[in-house]
């Protein structure tokens, strides 16, 4: 045998959930050749997202198992590659759309009929090293590897409040103050609206005005529906992820409204039609984001709009995710974004 037959590979630590309650730290061999059009990437940093929490309590409609997740990534380009310098930072977008389907040749890649979501259908970057397409890196810039691990999820914000049509002075309601909704309201507010919140958690409605600032706070749909509310809300934005929550906004719907669904659910929704009908309600999905969510969010960072360290929860090692995981999956309210260093 040769000398080189003896060398092992390099090997990785991956964070990967083996089946909904089970998640574990798992050896895999670290990339060391990428296809062409794409790049290695040592991952920096990575946040934990609604999505994995989902994935971890078996509630995601889209994902087998097992699968290593982590879909917030920033990391360093292990060489250069589109005009980017070897152990230059990137925010990387991890959706991977076919380039060839209708969404995609409309301009639309974020709903792609195929596309394959990093740490959902596909292995994420909860590991040491992943291969992305290199368009599909953005350069970061002055942002903190932290920060630039933050952009994927408050490009989800961004791109729904960029497909709502809103209109400074609009009431607008967010429903569900996680992550995703904080940073859906975030943008709406950057955009002129009066922006509310309802959340049953006093402790996540709390937290959304002593950081952020927030003043219209309600904690059932009655009193987000009282006062001068009755006549309610020309956008709503659900980011709960549950059934019932969606279906109690409907009444909340002023007339000439529209209704951004952000979360996703695997149950039915269901409304009644002459209510939804007569208020000449729009519907809208919201998935993903675009390169221009990208970008609009890093500008956002970089002018100060968004404020990184009030949305910072946590800083983990991958170690402490193996232990941490299932608690922190189990009580969230006091959690804005986690983020672990691998």
């Amino acid at each position: 045998m040769s000398i080189s037959g003896l060398i092992e590979a390099p090997a990785m630590l991956t964070g990967t959930c083996v089946e909904p309650g089970l998640f574990e730290l798992r050896e895999a061999p670290l990339p060391q050749a990428a296809h062409e059009g794409w790049a290695l990437v040592d991952i920096a940093a990575v946040g934990l997202c609604g999505t994995d929490y989902h994935i971890f309590a078996g509630k995601h409609p889209y994902l087998q198992y097992p699968r290593v997740i982590g879909h917030e990534l920033s990391g360093r380009l292990t060489e250069p590659a589109g005009g980017m310098a070897a152990g230059e930072l990137v925010v990387i977008n991890p959706y991977l759309s076919c380039g060839s389907c209708r969404a995609c040749r409309r301009g639309k890649p974020n709903c792609c009929a195929s596309i394959q979501v990093l740490g959902v259908h596909r292995d994420g970057g909860l590991c040491g090293r992943i291969a992305v397409p290199v368009g599909n890196l953005y350069p970061a810039g002055d942002m903190t590897e932290t920060e630039a691990a933050m952009v994927e999820f408050l490009a989800i914000g961004a791109h729904a409040v960029a497909r709502s049509g809103i209109q400074s002075g609009d009431r607008v309601l967010v429903t569900g103050a996680g992550p995703i909704g904080i940073g859906t309201a975030l943008f709406a507010r950057l955009e002129g609206a009066e922006v509310h919140l309802l959340d049953l958690s006093p402790q996540r409605l709390k937290m959304a005005g002593q950081k952020f600032g927030f003043a219209h706070l309600h904690d059932s749909v009655a009193a987000a529906s009282a006062g001068d509310l009755a006549d309610g809300f020309d956008l709503i934005f659900d980011a709960t992820g549950t059934a019932a929550a969606i279906e109690a906004g409907f009444p909340l719907l002023a007339h000439g409204s529209s209704y951004v669904l952000v979360s996703v659910v695997k149950d039915q929704i269901t409304f009644e039609d002459a209510e939804f009908h007569k208020r000449e309600t729009r519907i809208i999905g919201s998935r993903n984001a675009l390169k221009a969510d990208f970008e609009r969010v890093m500008a956002a960072i970089r002018s100060g709009q968004i404020d990184t360290g009030a949305l910072l929860s946590a800083e983990l090692t991958l170690a402490d995710l193996s232990t941490r995981f299932a608690a922190l999956a189990a009580d969230r309210d006091g959690l804005i974004k986690a983020v672990v260093r691998p």
